[in-house]
């Protein structure tokens, strides 16, 4: 029987010389250790031994260059060259062993997953209104800062040898170096305390502008790698999804928000919804032959709820920038190799590309200088400052490397660029600081004050409840153009959504936008608000700001606004309200905690306001009463009462409470403090001598006045002092003003300071607010600022130094009497009842 004739195998031609990606079996494993292979040969244990690796070693790096101040960015960089043929990958066993070829089918993958997490969140963070708002210097500041890098570096691009199909690669070297990393920065200025300085708002607003046009770049050059041939097309398909999510996207997104019941809170399904709707936009974009993280940067930037921005923001910031973007920084590294980029030419020709494009930055604030309002020195400090580079340049020079435009030497090299243009910035904040402090600050109390100089006052606002309360108490202050007042209005608010902090300068002249978020709305409140108390007196300037900072931070910011704006006086709300039944209610307990800390640390004098009431009917206050104990906050509080009473208009009675001989037995010196406050040495005995010199002197200087009043109490125990407080509500005075009482022991308060709700108030603050009066009233607890032996801010404070006794000018009041008035049915305390 014949055998039958095999059929000829069919080749498909069009199959030959194709390259055909073979995965390994070994991605997954079901046997373990003791049956299986190498436990490094499987991609997923290999990959998680990679990050685990990775981590430690950067974690590692960021606390050895913590006592430099350089930024984590610094380490992570470093971690990644570290870890690639540039140190260790140089070792075969090593670089076989972690970091084998292979291994980059899963390491690639979800490093470039990692980027577009992250680029969608700092479209989440990024405030496009806050860029709009940018001051015109800024925005100078920020073109010269675009046009000059740019400029400078696509033409350094070409001094090296490339390849025709590497002639594009100066569009990333270019879009390299105008990159100025603004979350770096901003966390560089906040810890060197400048970042609310006029150079820290100048360099930060730019920051904002330049971020912002980098994404441009971005997308402009992933357009003309990746699609030569339909460029065209890929630019539109990708503005118009841009179109689609600002003007559909968005919109629908609010719909729901505003559906959703308020208080209720963004269910897990919802925030999963989100993250599904930011990786189809990614395919979106990639589809379009742009990149996905264009897509999902995109779509953060259009999440209209800042509620909703925070806690998408909660859930994933940890787990993308501290566990994800790791894998980032070790594939950039393993990118590098230092030892190629001098290969084809000199460490010469490198070191002054090097050079010239680290003061490219400080080429482009220079040239503003010569046609903006910018003093050189303040460009130079802008220039450096805005070398600070982020994450994002990375992303700009790895995706240039992926295109095939840039190559290891080109890449490599900008790469070391980048990390010495970041390392400069901390010594040039560092440099820049004590500027600042130069300036002399001395009127930093209202009783060392003159009546003829400028008083300066910060007043902060949580809300706009707190608007009234303040500007009724700045018209007390009685200003005119003899004795002027300047106050700086700071709106506080917590940062949520748009995570970046910031200070806004308000132009009260300047509309506001037409949309206003709450935020905004509130903002041009506060602004009409001090508008109006300016129009309507004499004496008088104002300037408003915001501040965008987390509540753990804020008295520090605070502090340092004081400090930047030599106030003599802080006013702080407290962080109770009166509620419609007369009960005091916490609005937000975190504005306890920041109160306490601006009480610390305040670089002056410092008040807590609290209405009782007063303020919702009346626009000022004309009956006011001093509690004296004694002490240096209560001469303090006397100083602001005396220069209210200036005013003929305004009645204020002082009463001096004296403990009786029977109950008095002076105290050693001691130390006062608690842990919100400094420690300071009281004198008993000499601050008992400094009130009887500074009582005498306002006895002297208002005698002749029919407006002030002033009586002595003598009494036994705190219960006496108690019953005679209470007693005053009958003379319904519209605002009291004590102070805090640190370090002085009186046997009138101190019983009552062992019972006291709020601490910070003092015990007479605390009686004052809880205790139950009839009338309505406001109080201000007044803390005068003392030098101590504490250090802040780079200064040492010496105890000794401390001039309690300093005299103020005199200032006679413009009325006459015969003498003092009769306390009326004011009653001394009666011991027999």
């Amino acid at each position: 029987m014949a055998m039958a004739t095999a059929a000829p195998m069919e080749i498909d031609i069009g199959k030959l010389n194709k390259t055909i990606l073979c995965y390994a079996e070994t991605i997954y494993r079901f046997n373990g250790l003791w049956e299986g292979p190498d436990p490094l040969t499987p991609l997923i244990s290999l990959f998680l031994i990679q990050l685990t690796f990775s981590m430690s070693v950067i974690h590692l790096l960021v606390f050895a260059l913590k006592p430099f101040n350089q930024p984590p960015f610094i380490a992570e960089i470093l971690g990644g060259i570290l870890l690639g043929p540039s140190a260790l990958g140089r070792i075969t066993s090593f670089r076989k062993l972690l970091f084998p070829n292979y291994s980059f089918k899963v390491l690639e993958p979800m490093a470039h997953l990692s980027i577009t997490y992250y680029a969608f969140l700092v479209g989440l963070k990024m405030d496009v209104k806050a860029i709009l708002r940018t001051g015109p210097k800024a925005v100078k500041v920020s073109i010269a800062g675009i046009v000059v890098p740019f400029s400078l570096g696509s033409g350094l691009y070409f001094i090296f040898p490339i390849d025709k199909s590497e002639r594009a690669g100066f569009l990333f070297w270019g879009a390299a170096l105008t990159v100025t990393g603004f979350s770096v920065l901003t966390k560089i200025l906040d810890k060197q305390q400048i970042l609310h300085t006029e150079i820290g708002k100048t360099v930060i607003s730019s920051a904002l502008v330049t971020d912002m046009c980098v994404w441009g770049f971005l997308a402009l050059a992933l357009a003309v790698t990746s699609s030569q041939s339909n460029i065209h097309w890929s630019m539109i398909s990708t503005i118009a999804f841009i179109l689609l999510c600002v003007y559909y996207v968005r919109p629908a997104l609010s719909w729901i928000i505003r559906k959703t019941p308020e208080g209720q809170g963004y269910s897990e399904f919802y925030i999963c919804s989100i993250l599904t709707g930011m990786s189809l936009s990614g395919f979106i974009t990639d589809t379009f032959g742009t990149h996905p993280m264009i897509g999902a940067f995109v779509f953060g930037l259009v999440i209209p709820s800042e509620v909703l921005e925070a806690t998408i923001a909660d859930k994933l910031e940890d787990f993308v920038l501290g566990i994800l973007l790791p894998v980032y920084f070790v594939v950039c590294g393993l990118r590098t190799n230092i030892d190629v980029i001098s290969s084809e030419t000199t460490w010469l020709a490198v070191g002054f590309v090097i050079v010239l494009a680290c003061a490219a930055k400080l080429f482009s604030a220079l040239l503003v200088a010569t046609f903006a309002d910018l003093p050189i020195e303040e460009a130079m400090a802008v220039g450096l400052l805005s070398n600070a580079k982020s994450v994002m340049v990375l992303i700009i020079l790895e995706t240039g490397q992926i295109q095939g435009v840039l190559n290891t030497q080109t890449y490599s090299l900008m790469v070391v660029v980048v990390l010495v243009m970041t390392m400069i910035v901390t010594p040039a904040a560092i440099w820049y600081r004590p500027v600042q402090n130069m300036i002399p600050y001395k009127r930093r109390t209202i009783q060392k004050a003159k009546s003829e100089e400028e008083f300066r006052i910060l007043t902060c606002i949580y809300n706009t409840r707190n608007v009234p309360t303040i500007i009724n108490l700045l018209r007390t202050s009685n200003a005119s153009p003899r004795s002027p007042i300047t106050v700086f209005a700071l709106q506080l608010v917590e940062l949520v959504g748009r995570a970046s902090t910031m200070m806004v300068v308000h132009n009260s002249r300047k509309a506001g936008p037409r949309n206003p978020s709450h935020v905004e709305a509130q903002a041009d409140h506060i602004i009409a608000a001090f508008d109006n108390y300016e129009l309507r007196s004499e004496g008088v300037r104002t300037q408003a700001f915001t501040a965008r900072c987390a509540y753990t931070t804020m008295d520090e910011d605070i502090c340092t606004v004081a400090k930047d704006k030599r106030t003599a006086f802080i006013i702080i709300p407290f962080h109770r309200q009166k509620t419609i039944d007369g009960e005091m209610e916490d609005i937000n307990p975190s504005i306890r905690g920041v109160n306490e800390g601006v009480l610390a640390n305040a670089p002056c004098s410092v008040g807590i306001l609290i209405d009782r009431g007063f303020a919702e009917s009346h626009d000022h206050a004309d009956n006011i009463a001093v509690l004296y104990f004694g002490g240096p906050d209560d001469r303090e509080a006397l100083a602001y009462a005396w220069r209210m009473a200036d005013n003929t208009d305004v009645r204020l009675t002082v009463v001096r409470f004296i403990p009786s001989t029977d109950t008095y037995e002076p105290p050693e010196p001691m130390e006062a403090g608690d842990k919100n406050q400094v420690t300071l040495q009281i004198d008993y005995e000499r601050e008992k001598l400094l009130d009887d010199d500074y009582l005498s002197k306002f006895k002297t200087a208002t005698m002749s006045s029919k407006s002030i009043s002033y009586f002595e109490l003598v009494l036994n125990d705190e219960e006496e002092a108690i019953k005679a407080i209470k007693s005053m509500d009958e003379h319904k005075h519209d605002l009291y003003i004590v102070g805090r009482g640190r370090g002085m022991v009186s046997p009138l308060t101190s019983g009552l300071a062992d019972w006291c709700d709020c601490p910070e108030l003092g015990p007479i603050g605390d009686l004052l607010v809880t205790s139950e009066f009839e009338s309505p009233f406001s109080v201000l607890i007044v803390q005068q600022y003392i030098k101590t032996n504490k250090m802040r801010d780079g200064s040492i404070r010496s105890s000794s130094s401390a001039n309690f006794g300093e005299e103020i000018a005199m200032r006679p009041s413009s009325a006459e009497s015969e003498g003092y008035e009769s306390f009326g049915s004011f009653r001394k305390w009666d011991h027999e009842n």
